[in-house]
């Protein structure tokens, strides 16, 4: 078969007219031998694109333009992870967004915490003049490290001022660590939170800050150094705990757990 069909076939005796000639015209179908590859198809004797029959084969480099793409008409579902690279993009692509490839392409003051899935977040500080605690609660899990920090922070006696950690509930148990103090050579420890000092007065103003960090898991370490105006000492304390769970609150107490905070404030920040 040709790759057309006339519908009509002279015979040797016809006459060529107008008129039979128009027909054929009129008439002629496009066959199946007239396709060569697989873009196009036949239907009803009329030739069409087949489906998915354009791949990027037939299309000329650069033959699709940001004026042929219809604005909103390409969705995220229509993008494949890694398909669009920043080598594909223009800075112009975003409005007044850059294709981010290195710092200098970042505004300056553009990235605020605000804008941070887990940003250094300072809580609401707590004067610690009343109770036989302090507590904050509600710890993200995606914290690594925080920092205790006291402003002339006093007690009723002489009982030593310690942190605990706690998962749902406060940990009162598995310390291990100790407190210092310096320049003499006394020391202390406790099973029961982490020290800050080796000596407690109730006239010592603490000030100064710990650090409490995630090493593995659900095990914690801390460090940290402070001053008063008790003496011209400096206290110090290193411990660490493995809680049950993810770490939520941290209490600051007592050893004994009843001597009473009674001057100066204390705070939290978190990263």
């Amino acid at each position: 078969m040709g790759a057309v069909n006339t519908t009509y076939t002279f015979e040797a005796t016809d006459t060529i007219t107008s008129t039979k000639m128009n027909n054929i015209i009129d008439q002629t179908t496009v066959t199946s031998d007239a396709i060569l590859g697989t873009t196009l198809d036949v239907a009803s004797g009329k030739l069409k694109v087949r489906s998915q029959g354009i791949t990027s084969n037939e299309l000329a480099a650069n033959a699709v333009t940001t004026t042929t793409i219809a604005n909103n008409s390409i969705t995220t579902d229509k993008i494949t992870d890694g398909v669009v690279t920043p080598a594909k993009l223009s800075n112009s692509d975003f409005g007044d967004f850059s294709v981010v490839s290195g710092d200098a392409t970042i505004d300056d003051n553009t990235i605020t915490p605000a804008k941070l899935s887990q940003p250094l977040t300072l809580a609401t500080v707590q004067n610690s003049t009343s109770g036989t605690s302090i507590d904050f609660t509600g710890i993200p899990s995606w914290v690594k490290r925080i920092t205790v920090m006291f402003s002339g922070v006093s007690t009723n006696g002489t009982s030593l001022v310690q942190f605990q950690l706690g998962a749902g509930s406060v940990t009162t148990t598995g310390y291990i660590g100790s407190g210092g103090l310096y320049p003499t050579n006394t020391g202390a420890n406790s099973t029961t939170g982490m020290l800050i000092e080796a000596v407690g007065s109730a006239s010592a103003n603490r000030v100064g800050s710990m650090v409490i960090q995630n090493i593995t898991g659900n095990t914690w370490v801390s460090s940290g150094v402070f001053g008063s105006n008790h003496a011209a000492i400096v206290t110090q304390g290193a411990s660490s705990i493995t809680l049950g769970g993810t770490l939520d609150r941290i209490r600051v107490t007592t050893v004994n757990g009843t001597d009473t905070f009674d001057a100066g404030s204390i705070n939290i920040m978190y990263e």
